[in-house]
């Protein structure tokens, strides 16, 4: 296991994976009070962080599935109003950036496209609990597995 302190170190901007965002807005055992560290440092503005409006899209499934209208608002307000932090649409550069990704990797899109955000927004780091991610070259990827306080 690795110090969440010391996975950050040098990291000034931070890529978010989809699931750090439902382990803390949900709460979710193991990793809620990681994640709430982790949104509680960008909060500070000890860093900036970044996901794809994929996340948006990711997030909002389960509460639409069971009509459950403030779960709704609390991710639209996390991934939208958030200080330090920015959902970032999809371009063409970055659409082009995911295809390479895909490529050399052999990822699923989604994977693809927001990992091609973090890099489009010079992140030094990726914040996941997927352990494929790691083969990933261009940037330190974290996963959530493997970290602690």
């Amino acid at each position: 296991m690795t110090k969440l302190a010391d996975s950050l170190v040098g990291v000034t901007r931070l890529g978010l994976d989809t699931v750090p965002f439902i382990y803390f807005v949900e709460m979710r055992s193991p990793h809620f009070t990681l994640v709430e560290a982790i949104i509680q440092h960008i909060d500070r503005g000890d860093f900036e962080g970044f996901t794809s409006v994929i996340t948006l899209t990711e997030v909002l499934v389960h509460p639409l599935l069971h009509s459950d209208v403030a779960l709704q608002e609390e991710y639209h307000d996390l991934l939208l109003h958030s200080q330090n932090f920015e959902a970032v649409g999809i371009n063409s550069i970055i659409a082009e950036q995911a295809a390479q990704l895909r490529a050399r990797y052999r990822l699923l899109t989604p994977d693809a496209l927001q990992l091609a955000v973090a890099l489009d927004k010079g992140c030094q780091a990726f914040l996941t609990n997927d352990r494929a991610l790691k083969r990933v070259a261009e940037l330190r990827v974290l996963v959530l597995d493997e970290l602690e306080l």
